[in-house]
């Protein structure tokens, strides 16, 4: 399947603005409205998993990679999506889960598995040896990096004789996963310099190691557009400040394209104008659960009007209290007084309440809200006001009334524009 991406993104040869957005959720609604999306456009499904969600270990979903492949699939094969169109990627998948350990054994946890996500047949492989381990000095230069990326692609071609090898993306320039912790007004793009010192860096290095014939099927490099989202703000993209960075990308022989991180929240136009300019995988994760959070706000609301109180699911109190208990997820992220976290614990576009959907008791609490909204009849002009764009679409009869149905439609409003930029629908 790494050759089916690449494929697709060789159209670019052929003067075809062709690009891909990829799916990077564990959440079940968050896959079917991917998978639903993929379905309705007649697409490719490019959904990810990162090493911290997905490991060996289990992550913190609990699940290896062959298990995440089958929770894919399942809701793939629901929606009509083939597994010939599903391509499953692995991102940032390096130390970074083991990153306060020594590098050596950081780096061992990490060649395990990454070979562990290509034998379950994970195509699309971010090598992200990026971050410094526990016996660095950090920043690590493009040489180490590039070591260390050679060191976890011969894991991968280990465990994947016999079959056909993953597509893989490499970089430096690597994004903080999930948006910055601070606040954000300005980012530059990529410089030409780096951007050519560290394709030749890994390129130099690949060759040296014994793997040049792996190298044609490194199909993107990280870098970064100019784009970032912090709490409260996004950094819209600028084409003007990447203008060289892509004058330098159409005047490289191979076919290489850009993977851009932390692209949630940007207008429409700037997708289409970042696919345009080479930009052409586009990684998408916070919008969507924050999109799934502002639907179940939504109807949450609706419940407190419909269903008597002590039948309520009190999901908003649920959620509050839970992350209060268990702070780890975002309190080393949210700075300000108590007022300014409670309020960052709801509405960040960081969005660090999606790391609690699996709680048992927000879970619990979920499933009582999607119960009581079932055993009522939501007034259409209710709806009007809580979801007016999923209330026009169920009065066009083009989705189901059901609480889920709305709560994956709203998430699909984000993909939808997503999938206009890149050429689907």
């Amino acid at each position: 399947m790494g050759s089916v991406l690449q494929q697709h993104l060789a159209k670019r040869r052929q003067g075809v603005a062709a690009g891909i957005y990829s799916v990077c959720s564990a959440h079940p609604w968050v896959i079917r409205a991917a998978a639903e999306q993929a379905a309705a456009d007649g697409s490719l499904l490019l959904v990810e998993a990162t090493s911290n969600q997905v490991n060996q270990f289990g992550g913190y979903t609990g699940m290896r990679p062959v298990e995440f492949r089958g929770f894919v699939l399942e809701h793939a094969k629901a929606a009509g999506v083939g597994a010939e169109r599903l391509i499953l990627g692995g991102d940032h998948l390096g130390p970074n889960p083991w990153r306060a350990l020594p590098s050596a054994e950081a780096m061992a946890r990490a060649a395990t598995m990454v070979a562990e996500y290509v034998r379950a047949g994970f195509a699309k492989i971010h090598l992200d040896a990026s971050m410094a381990c526990g016996d660095d000095t950090a920043p690590l230069s493009d040489e180490v990096v590039a070591e260390r990326t050679v060191q976890l692609c011969k894991a991968a071609e280990d465990a994947c004789i016999g079959r056909e090898g993953p597509g893989y993306v490499i970089g430096t320039e690597v994004p903080v996963p999930g948006g910055a912790t601070h606040s954000v007004h300005e980012m530059e793009a990529t410089s030409v310099a780096a951007a050519a010192h560290t394709l030749a860096v890994h390129k130099r290095s690949f060759e040296e190691q014994g793997l040049r014939d792996v190298w044609p099927r490194v199909m993107a490099l990280v870098v970064q557009p100019g784009v970032e989202f912090d709490h409260d703000a996004v950094v819209a993209y600028d084409r003007k400040k990447a203008s060289a960075l892509v004058e330098w990308l159409r005047a490289q022989p191979e076919e290489i394209v850009f993977e851009a991180h932390s692209t949630d929240y940007q207008l429409p136009s700037a997708y289409v104008e970042l696919v345009e300019d080479g930009f052409a995988i586009l990684k998408v994760g916070p919008a969507l659960t924050f999109a799934m959070r502002e639907a179940l706000d939504a109807l949450e609301d609706m419940e407190l009007q419909l269903i008597p109180e002590e039948q309520q699911s009190h999901l908003g109190y649920v959620i509050e209290e839970t992350m209060l208990r268990e702070p780890k997820e975002w309190l080393p992220y949210y700075a300000g007084g108590a007022a300014a976290q409670k309020l960052l614990r709801r509405y960040s576009y960081s969005d660090r309440v999606r790391y609690y959907w699996h709680r048992p008791e927000i879970a619990a609490a979920m499933e009582r809200l999607i119960s009581n909204l079932s055993s009522v009849a939501i007034p259409e002009s209710m709806m009007s006001r809580y979801l007016p764009t999923q209330y026009l679409r169920l009065r066009e009869k083009e989705i189901a009334g059901d609480a889920v149905s709305l709560v994956v439609d709203k998430v699909r409003d984000v993909l939808r524009t997503y999938a206009a930029a890149c050429g689907a629908g």
